[in-house]
């Protein structure tokens, strides 16, 4: 009975072994596929919005430069470029539904290559043939580093794939490696709150951090409210899910706080310094969330690691040459300096307040009360006298100056 039941077994076998292993290079296959659609929705998406914002820069940058009395909202030039900006931004959106996190957020380099190459050729001032490469051998240095590294990027991104459902998203959400990251997070976050809002350190490392710590969670919820939209349109309805709203409600508010924080960098520092600095920040804690969160590394040999990890490092210096490269804007200082004068305090003093002091002062336009210093310092004063009725035929002065004396 044995020996006759042996072949059978081996007969019903056969088939589940060749199916399991058929079944293996078509998910590798699949997961491709989806790695380059999410790669091209991204780079497309990238493209479309550096375009887009530089359209804006050229309708305000034109209408600074001419008669127009119109608003920048009321010109053809502007409206493109803001309907080219929301079809770029939901190209980048769509990407997150078919790709790894850790896959799409440093593509967002094309965008600062993108921008270099536009302003450039379009919004740069004129240049002659003899300065043009020893202007901008930096810029296309980091061009040339940049398209190196997301090449490297493409190539050896993360490979796995999970179906965003309901079920999955809560169970990541509630795994010990994602809760033990945000617990640490939310410490490092309330620690640069405090020494950014107390204690006044308005450095643009710890802004940046701030900025790239709301990012990190943005985009996670990026992805799951894409890749339950994506299910849903597939057939399996995930909208009714209260997850995807708990998700939705977290994207919207810390994006809203990632662009108030950006704001107030903005307003302090230069916007090449936020550019490479905010990206190198925000890319390194976006692939650390994916990966506690998604774990998009999972099952990845050390080769494709070290070599997705390079191409980041060889994106991150791209970005960094593209910036360093642009001018510095030169601040306007609207007050005169007093250094040249002996004794004369000036704006530049800490602690020295730049507006007139009109306490009781007859001394307009002074940083301080100066009316008791010597008389070689007390502004000049015209007493005015009223105009005196003469004889006929006399005519009398309007006013008549008085000599300044110390008397007086």
């Amino acid at each position: 009975m044995e020996g006759g039941n042996s072949p059978s077994l081996q007969l019903q076998q056969l088939p589940l072994a060749t199916a399991a292993v058929s079944v293996q290079p078509h998910t590798d296959s699949f997961s491709y596929k989806e790695n380059l659609i999410g790669a091209l929705l991204a780079i497309f998406g990238h493209l479309v919005s550096s375009i887009a914002l530089n359209l804006q820069k050229y309708s305000h940058i034109r209408l600074a430069g001419s008669k127009d009395p119109r608003a920048y909202f009321r010109t053809k030039t502007w409206w493109s470029g803001f309907l080219l900006l929301v079809l770029g931004e939901l190209g980048v959106f769509s990407s997150y539904a078919f790709a790894p996190l850790s896959l799409i957020v440093p593509l967002s380099a094309v965008s600062v290559v993108a921008s270099a190459i536009i302003g450039i050729i379009f919004i740069k001032e004129k240049w002659k043939p003899k300065e043009f490469l020893r202007r901008y051998v930096l810029s296309f240095v980091g061009c040339g580093l940049a398209v190196v590294g997301t090449y490297l990027l493409v190539t050896f991104g993360p490979n796995s794939h999970e179906k965003m459902t309901a079920e999955n998203i809560t169970r990541h959400l509630v795994s010990w490696p994602f809760l033990l990251y945000m617990l640490v997070e939310i410490i490092v976050f309330c620690l640069l709150l405090y020494f950014y809002k107390e204690r006044n350190a308005n450095y643009i490392v710890i802004i940046l951090l701030l900025v790239a710590l709301l990012g990190s969670m943005t985009v996670v919820t990026v992805k799951a409210v894409a890749g339950m939209i994506l299910v849903s349109i597939q057939g399996t309805l995930q909208l009714d899910s209260p997850i995807f709203y708990i998700m939705l409600v977290c994207m919207i508010a810390t994006a809203i706080y990632q662009a108030t924080f950006l704001a107030q960098a903005s307003q302090l520092y230069d916007s090449a310094q936020i550019s490479s600095i905010g990206y190198i920040l925000s890319t390194t804690a976006a692939i650390s969330a994916g990966a506690t969160f998604y774990l998009d590394f999972m099952g990845e040999d050390v080769l494709h690691i070290c070599m997705f990890a390079l191409g980041c490092l060889i994106a991150f210096l791209g970005v960094f040459l593209i910036t360093r490269n642009r001018k510095k804007p030169v601040p306007f200082e609207p007050y005169i300096s007093m250094d040249a004068m002996p004794g004369m305090q000036n704006m530049h003093d800490k602690g020295i307040a730049v507006q007139p002091d009109l306490k009781a002062s007859f001394s307009y336009g002074a940083l301080e009360n100066n009316d008791s210093m010597p008389e070689i310092y007390t502004p000049a004063t015209l007493p005015i006298v009223q105009e005196q009725h003469g004889p006929k035929g006399v005519s009398a002065p309007p006013y008549r100056v008085l000599e300044h004396s110390k008397k007086e």
